[in-house]
Formats: structure tokens, sequence, C-alpha cells
């Protein structure tokens, strides 16, 4: 019998979700890219949007392979391509090749193997699932807390080809020492094993789609926070300085935040966490409605952050205690889809309404509305069993559970 070694599964993941999730410090690079191959701010969002899609993609190609070759081969196969993707973002001499090396590659192959990589944890870790599940997704929030100002002093030292290129690298060796820990680790994917229809004698199709839509309304409101923080306290009045500050700050409590989702759903019922997350998030859009001054938008752009943090975190954890271990990777990587469609819609609406007005004001409202869904859908899903850390339990209590 193969030795599993659950500590070193979640070691490989932080080892190659680091890195990849400099994918959110993407605009430190902007002026950098622009000045070198001649491209438009505008013609690199479309950069950023097509590795956020192939990220998707990416994440939910992975359960289809689960049983094509072994995980530590999988993850080897995944750095390789994010290492080959980086080194044509590197050398490009056009907008086409750095989107296909860097929106492409580098997306697909980061985005399958944080599917490996959690999927692998899942089935190794018993106990506090909640907290290990929302350590693995705020893994990527503090990625680019660290990828940020070393992209600041990689890009005062060398060119932004210097800098991609020490990307790559980092990938490459990061991705390597993951490769040889889930090796160590013992992780072996399953094909996904029968399951229970329902939880609680709730339908688990009526749960997915309650937790979706309660996912994609938190990501909706933070992803506004987290691509447009700075704009939007300038925008109330506070410095640039300001703005720099608190856009750091809010990541900071953002990926905190993701951790405290995971470990509440551990410590209280789901429905509980995710309705008082989202009550965070509508606090903080009706305070700043009501009184829009520079240090209020500071707090309550942090309040909305965290709110979604909570939610993700809390979902991470959520599909621990809803669905087997086997089948993780499958529904996260489905859920991960809202992530995706809320970060093209309110933060693109939230942009074109400023065009028009000037202001955020009625982005603001927009996504404490989305808020007050959010607690109610929240409110409805069913309680996962007390005082248990695993989905097995909780399928133990369902009515519906078959032998």
């Amino acid at each position: 019998m193969i030795r599993q070694r659950p500590w070193a599964a979640i070691a490989a993941a932080t080892l190659l979700n680091l890195p990849m999730g400099s994918l959110y410090a993407f605009s430190v690079l902007l002026k950098p890219l622009e000045e070198s191959l001649g491209a438009t701010r505008s013609e690199l969002s479309v950069v950023f949007a097509m590795a956020t899609i192939c990220f998707t993609l990416g994440m939910n190609m992975a359960p289809r392979l689960f049983n094509v070759a072994p995980v530590p081969v999988l993850i080897a196969l995944c750095t390789a391509g994010g290492t080959i993707g980086l080194a044509l973002a590197a050398t490009a001499s056009s907008l086409v090749q750095l989107a296909i090396g860097y929106g492409v590659l580098f997306g697909i192959c980061g985005g399958a193997a944080y599917i490996f990589l959690q999927q692998g944890v899942n089935l190794l870790v018993r106990g506090h699932r909640g907290l290990v599940n929302g350590y693995i997704v705020s893994l990527y929030p503090a990625g680019a807390m660290i990828a940020a100002p070393a992209f600041g002093w990689a890009l005062a030292q060398w060119s932004v080809r210097g800098t991609m290129g020490g990307l790559a690298a980092v990938v490459a060796a990061t991705g390597l020492a993951a490769t040889a820990l889930v090796l160590l680790a013992g992780v072996q994917l399953p094909a996904a094993g029968r399951q229970a229809a329902s939880v609680g004698g709730t339908s688990r199709v009526w749960i997915f789609w309650q937790i979706w839509t309660v996912f994609f309304l938190a990501a909706a409101a933070g992803l506004t926070v987290l691509s447009q923080a700075a704009g939007i306290i300038v925008a109330y009045g506070g410095s640039t300085a300001m703005a720099l500050a608190a856009t750091t700050a809010i990541t900071g409590a953002i990926a905190a935040a993701r951790l405290g989702g995971g470990w509440l759903v551990d410590q209280f019922p789901i429905p509980v966490v995710m309705a008082a997350a989202h009550v965070l998030a509508l606090t903080g859009t009706i305070v700043l409605t009501l009184w829009p001054t520079p240090v209020v938008s500071l707090a309550t752009l942090a309040m909305i952050g965290m709110g979604y943090g909570f939610i993700s975190g809390a979902t991470a954890g959520a599909v621990a205690f809803y669905w087997p271990s086997s089948d993780y990777g499958r529904i996260a990587s489905r859920l991960y889809i809202a992530w995706c469609t809320a970060a093209v819609t309110l933060p693109v609406l939230a942009g074109h309404l400023y065009d028009l007005s000037g202001g955020y004001r009625l982005a603001v409202i927009i996504a404490g509305a989305g808020n007050l869904l959010g607690i109610v859908l929240a409110c409805g899903l069913p309680r996962q069993a007390p005082a248990t850390h695993g989905t097995d339990d909780v399928r133990r209590d369902s009515p519906d559970a078959r032998g």
C-alpha cells in the first residue's frame, strides 16, 4: 500500500499556487508592456481576460484528465506548459505571442494544476477540510501580494522581459518541487464514485446552483473592488498614494478572509457563514452610499472585498462537506465558472458606468443589491452535520445516502 502524506500534498499546492497567483498582479506589468509592445491598455486587458477565461477552462479540463496519467506526471506537464507560456510572453514581439503564451498556456496550465493539487489535498486530508480548502484558495491573492512588490523590484533592475523570464524560472523551480512532493504524498486521483442524490433532503443539483449564485454575487462585488479599488478611492476624493496603499491592504484582507471563510465552515453552519459574509459586504455598500468620503471608502471597500473572501473560502469548504472527496475537483471546477463570469460582468459594467457618470455610486448600489439576494439564497442552504469534518459524515446523515 502506498503511504500517504497529507503535509506533502499541502506543501505542493503551496509551492506551485503562490507563483501562479501572480496572475492577480498583472496590472503591475501593464505600463512596461505597453511600451515594449506598443499595445494599448484595452488590448492588454483582453490578454488578461483571456488568461482568466483559460484559467477557468483549465480547471474544468482537469477532472477529465484524472485517470489519464499519474498525478506527478500531470503536475510536471502543467509546470512545463506554464513555463513555456511565460517564456513565450517574455520573448513576445507581438500582442498575439503574448496572448498565446500568457493568456492561453499560462492560464490553462495554472487552472489545471490548481484543481489537480486541490483534489489531491482533499483526498488525503480528513479533518478541518474547511480550513485546508480556505488556505488553498487564499494562496492566489497571497501570491499576488508577493508578486506585486517583486515585479516592481524586478522591473527597476531589468526590463519587463527579464521580469517575466524570472517568473518563468520561478514557476519551473516550484513546479519541479511540487511534482516531487506530490509523488512523496502518494496522491492518486480516482474516478468519481457513487453519491447520494441529496443532502438532508435537499437536491445536490439545487445546492450546487445555490452555491454557484451565492459565490457569483459575492465575487462580482469583490472582483470589482480588486480590479478598481485604486480608481474608486480616487473617485471618492482619496490621494493616489492612499489608493495604492489601500489596494495592497485590501488584497491582503481578502486573502485572510478566504482562509477565515474556510475555517468558519468547520465551526459554524455553512448557510450562517455565507449569509453573514454577504451581510458584511452589504453593510459596506450601504455605508459607502450614505457617506462617500475617502476614509469611509477605504474601510467599506475592505468590507466588500472581505465579504467576497469569506464566501470564497466558505465555498471551497462547502464542497468538501456536501460532496464526496472523489468528486471535489469536478464540482469545484464548475463552481469556479461563477468566478470567471463575475470577472467579466460587474467589473466591466462598473467601468462603463464610471465613463457615463464619472463615479461609482450606481455600481456600488448594484453590488449591494447582489449581496441582498445572496443573503436570501445562502439562508436556504442545508446545514452540514454538526461536529464533523468531512463529506462522508454529511452523507451518512443524509436520509438518501446509499451504502
